[in-house]
């Protein structure tokens, strides 16, 4: 199973945002998703610099998320969510809803089969003693399907459940408790959650799976359940970065790649070479071939406090005193106080349903070539038709939560 939550708390009052169409020529969701890749690639750099360890997490639910605060934002502050999202050169003049639009026509891209288990949730939480401008009301609902609730944040015990429980409902109740506590201090909250469950297209068979080593590094090796399938896979070779890249297809229009070092290449050679064009090259350059796939069952579940990660990517006005939420309200000293991201992800031999799990025969003249995942890795699940990137991570260590 794989899913995301994000949290972005707010002290806030009413939003005021200008309606307007956009142009013809205005930019499309192929241009949306390309640089939401960009961006999670310098979130992802941000993140590792700071250890070694597992990452988890969903950029297009953090997207998501400062997209609908960029509706209420102005000047300096809209202007570097827009940068720090890598969307700045999709901005049109005047036009405050049409990167929201995007955010709207992507998710309407994404959800069009049916097939595909995603649920993006958007809520609003607000202080009894406010009253949502009605104009943000319309616009937060018509572009991120969102809900808005009144709560007595002064009763932070009884607020802390409604907004935990709606989280654990819109995660499947794989998060139980998003929030431990709430400063009674707070006017506004704004969570917004991902959830996505995908069954292999090519489930692995569960009697195939056995204990094998995976080499963290050259001093730590550590065993682990390895799924086993020999099939028709997708693979490429980027010889520049010394990796290989093998494509695992979901039901439904989804698909995890996994980026796989050569031997003896370090993975933290690799970060920095990582970016949407070559994202896309793997993809463009995929060729089928007979494989035995070993790859190991892992659980992670990480959490990250972004307001601590965010100003270095540009985003620091939203945190400020300084900062401009007109479009929010018309009171001075609205800003930012805390940005919470949490993901969880299980790959198992089915992905997260029950699938019939399926045994292919091996034929004496036609030998798979293996393609074995024991050392650290990379790993993006995006959807197909549009190229968006749902989530992506690395594992160090697959025994490691």
């Amino acid at each position: 199973m794989e899913l995301a939550v994000f949290s972005l708390l707010i002290c806030a009052s009413s939003f005021m945002p200008s309606l307007q169409s956009p142009e013809p020529h205005a930019p499309n969701v192929t241009d949306l998703t390309f640089k939401n890749i960009d961006f999670a690639m310098n979130l992802y750099l941000k993140i590792a610099s700071r250890h070694d360890d597992n990452i988890f997490f969903s950029p297009l639910s953090v997207s998501t998320a400062f997209a609908a605060l960029s509706l209420a934002a102005r000047n300096t502050t809209r202007s570097e969510i827009l940068s720090g999202l890598n969307l700045d050169m999709l901005e049109q003049a005047g036009q405050l809803e049409l990167i929201p639009q995007l955010f709207q026509h992507l998710q309407g891209n994404i959800s069009q089969a049916g097939a595909l288990k995603l649920e993006q949730g958007t809520a609003l939480f607000v202080d009894l003693r406010f009253q949502i401008e009605k104009a943000f009301d319309d616009q937060i609902k018509l572009f991120f399907n969102a809900d808005v609730e009144n709560v007595d944040f002064k009763k932070s015990e009884i607020t802390k459940e409604i907004i935990n429980k709606l989280v654990r409902d819109k995660t499947g109740g794989k998060v139980k408790e998003m929030l431990t506590s709430i400063d009674p201090l707070t006017r506004m909250m704004l969570i917004n959650t991902i959830f996505f469950q995908g069954s292999w297209k090519l489930p692995f068979n569960p009697n195939n799976t056995e204990s094998g080593r995976f080499y963290v590094d050259k001093y730590n090796i550590v065993q682990v359940p390895m799924m086993v399938n020999v099939d028709k896979f997708s693979v490429a070779s980027d010889d520049e970065l010394r990796a290989k890249v093998l494509r695992l297809p979901y039901l439904g229009g989804a698909a995890m790649l996994i980026v796989l070092p050569d031997l003896h290449v370090d993975y933290t050679t690799i970060d920095d070479e990582i970016n949407a064009d070559r994202f896309l090259s793997w993809i463009k350059n995929m060729k089928q071939k007979k494989l035995e796939v070993s790859l190991p069952k892992f659980t992670m579940e990480q959490s990250y406090a972004l307001h601590t990660i965010l100003p270095a990517m540009g985003i620091q006005d939203v945190f400020k005193d300084t900062a401009n939420f007109k479009g929010m309200s018309q009171e001075p000293g609205l800003k930012v106080s805390q940005v919470l991201h949490k993901a969880v992800i299980e790959v198992d031999e089915r992905g997260t349903r029950a699938a019939a799990a399926t045994s292919v025969g091996i034929t004496p003249y036609s030998m798979p070539e293996p393609f074995t995942v024991n050392r650290p890795f990379f790993f993006f699940i995006y959807h197909e038709a549009t190229n968006s990137l749902l989530f992506m991570g690395r594992v160090i260590d697959p025994t490691k939560k």
